[in-house]
Parts: structure tokens; C-alpha cells; sequence
């Protein structure tokens, strides 16, 4: 099973997306919440080659993007490979 992280905040649409996306297909996820949690900011920030927005999406420590990110790697039929690709990290 993957290991998918999101970066959101508080009152972000797509970010609500993300987090229904994943539980739509019933995807377990860790959610790190930078309004609650601003001093991981830092942390995303390095993990994603300096992207800002949210959500930041990553998938067994590899950086996806953001939600139209997601979405487009799903519309290929790219996301299930990269779902199934890596076995998870612990």
C-alpha cells in the first residue's frame, strides 16, 4: 500500500478535493495541516523543490504537486501505476 502524504490548510477547496479523492478510493492518507502546524512549512517547502501552495501531495516520498497535479496523473491512468510502484517506507 502507498504512502501518500498531503500538506493542506484550513478553508482550501482543493485541498478538501485531495482529501475526498483519496477517500474515495479508500487510500489511507496522513494530512499535515500547515495552519495548524506552520513551522512544517519549512519541511514541505524542501520536499517539494519550493512550491507554496497547497495541497502538496506526495506518494511514497515522491512529490506529486498539487490537486490539478493529481488529477491529471489520474485522467493518464498514470496514478495507479505510481500508487502500485513503490512498496511503502516506513
Amino acid at each position: 500500500m502507498a504512502r501518500i502524504i498531503i500538506y493542506t490548510k484550513i478553508n482550501c477547496s482543493y485541498c478538501t478535493w485531495a482529501k475526498d479523492f483519496f477517500n474515495n478510493k479508500d487510500l489511507a492518507f496522513k494530512e499535515i495541516n500547515l495552519t495548524e502546524n506552520p513551522e512544517l512549512l519549512e519541511k514541505m517547502l524542501e520536499k517539494s523543490n519550493g512550491h507554496r501552495s497547497v495541497p502538496q501531495i506526495f506518494i511514497n516520498e515522491n512529490h506529486i504537486g498539487g490537486y490539478d497535479d493529481l488529477m491529471s496523473l489520474n485522467k493518464a491512468g498514470e496514478l495507479d501505476t505510481i500508487l502500485k510502484s513503490s512498496p511503502e517506507h516506513n
